[in-house]
C-alpha cells in the first residue's frame, strides 16, 4: 500500500464552489468533499449522487478533503481512514454563504425525506 500523502496536490486549486457534476445536471449536495489530488469538488455520500465517491472510483484519487467551512479533515478512501494532510490551495471551503445542503436555489422542501427514502 502506497503513502496517502503521495495522493495529495496541496498547490491545485478546487475546482470551484459547488458540486461538478450536481452543477452540470441541476442537482443539490448535501456537503462538499474536494478531491486533495486534482482539486475536483464533488458531493459527499450523504448526498443523492455521491460524485465524491465517484470521483474516486473514476480516476483513483484516493484522498478527499472537508470543502466545508470550518473542517479541515482529510479522508482516505482506499485505507477508510481519516489522514493528517497539508495546508491546500485556497479557498479551503466553499462560500460561507452558500448553503447545505445546497446550493439552495435548488435543494427541495422534503430533502430529508428524499434522504431518507434513498438511505432503504
Amino acid at each position: 500500500m502506497s503513502d496517502p500523502s503521495s495522493f495529495i496536490n496541496p498547490e491545485v486549486a478546487p475546482s470551484g464552489t459547488g458540486c461538478v457534476e450536481c452543477d452540470d445536471t441541476g442537482s443539490w449536495w448535501v456537503h462538499l468533499r474536494r478531491c486533495a489530488a486534482c482539486g475536483h469538488i464533488g458531493c459527499c455520500d450523504d448526498s443523492l449522487n455521491r460524485h465524491a465517491t465517484a470521483h474516486w472510483h473514476e480516476t483513483g484519487h484516493r484522498v478527499i478533503r472537508s470543502f466545508e467551512p470550518g473542517e479541515d479533515w482529510f479522508w482516505d478512501y482506499e485505507i477508510e481512514s481519516g489522514i493528517d494532510g497539508p495546508h491546500l490551495a485556497p479557498p479551503q471551503a466553499h462560500p460561507v454563504d452558500q448553503t447545505a445542503p445546497g446550493p439552495a436555489s435548488r435543494v427541495p422542501g422534503d430533502w430529508r425525506r428524499i434522504l431518507m427514502r434513498q438511505a432503504r
